[in-house]
């Protein structure tokens, strides 16, 4: 269906239009317009966020000139969610009927789960995985700082954006621009742990709360000792690793009740259309790899 949708030929008529628009402007584009009103249009959304992959199902069912639609969605935790509080008939979860009248709901953790990649962890070396598991411990650390001193922000489950990504980027940087030291004890250095040293990690962890406190807008508490902080942490890291790979693990379930609701909803739009859902790329590449297809019949 997708060799389908794509090798639609354009008419030689088509071709003129277009021209004659280009040259005579804004005028001629109206009149082309008003002589095509019934011509065939097809709605593609490669990694549309959030909502507007919804947006664009929506769009598809509610607007005739749409003969099909090509969605790949992306960004689960944005999607507006349904809850007790809110009765939104728009909201980007749950679309379908099914499991409306179940009065199913996810909620942020887990559209934030349905993120996760199980295939891109695996595909990580083995000092990037320990370098995400170490970032994961500090955002861990943070948040018992929150819960210390900003009890009323952690409330509101708040995001201080990708300061994972950011700070691999500065390690990897950094990693660049120090020259290579050969050492004599090579071999001693190969049997050593790949994790960083306790201080360097502690240091690189008031560096992490720092900047979160600038993301967030917050003081940073005078009373607030990071160094202990993380000392009573780091007891706990270890867990770290295994906690999030099982995460990772489940996160695509999650992702696959989202596709299959958006799925349901175009189903049970009757049999004047026709929908199928399936990975068309590689999800080393990009986890959100899965496409809803759909047309009129």
């Amino acid at each position: 269906m997708l060799k389908a949708l794509t090798n639609v030929p354009l008419e030689e008529k088509d071709l003129d239009i277009n021209e004659t628009a280009l040259n005579e402007g804004p005028r001629s584009i109206q009149s082309s317009s008003d002589a095509n009103k019934s011509c065939s249009l097809v709605l593609a959304g490669l990694h549309a966020c959030g909502d507007l992959s919804v947006t664009m199902l929506r769009t598809f069912m509610e607007c005739e000139e749409v003969k099909a639609v090509v969605s790949i969605g992306c960004c689960y935790n944005l999607l507006s969610e349904k809850t007790s509080e809110s009765s939104c008939s728009k909201c980007g979860f749950p679309m379908s009927a099914g499991l409306k009248s179940l009065g199913f709901s996810l909620g942020k953790n887990a559209r934030d789960l349905a993120c996760q990649s199980a295939e891109r962890w695996s595909s990580l070396g083995e000092d990037a995985g320990l370098q995400n598991f170490e970032l994961h411990s500090f955002r861990a650390a943070f948040q018992m700082v929150l819960s210390k001193h900003y009890p009323e922000v952690l409330a509101t489950s708040p995001s201080i954006g990708r300061q994972g990504k950011a700070f691999r980027r500065q390690k990897q940087r950094k990693a660049l621009e120090t020259p290579a030291k050969v050492d004599a004890n090579t071999d001693a250095k190969k049997s050593m742990p790949h994790t960083s040293s306790s201080s360097n990690t502690c240091s690189s962890f008031e560096k992490f709360c720092l900047s979160a406190f600038s993301r967030l807008n917050l003081e940073h508490p005078q009373d607030l000792d990071l160094s202990a902080t993380w000392n009573e942490a780091d007891a706990f890291t270890e867990l770290i690793g295994p906690y999030w790979s099982i995460r990772a693990a489940l996160g695509p379930v999650l992702e696959t009740l989202i596709l299959l609701d958006r799925l349901m909803f175009l189903q049970e739009q009757g049999d004047s259309i026709e929908v199928l859902m399936l990975p068309i790329f590689d999800p080393t590449i990009s986890p959100r790899n899965v496409a809803i297809i759909a047309k009129r019949l």
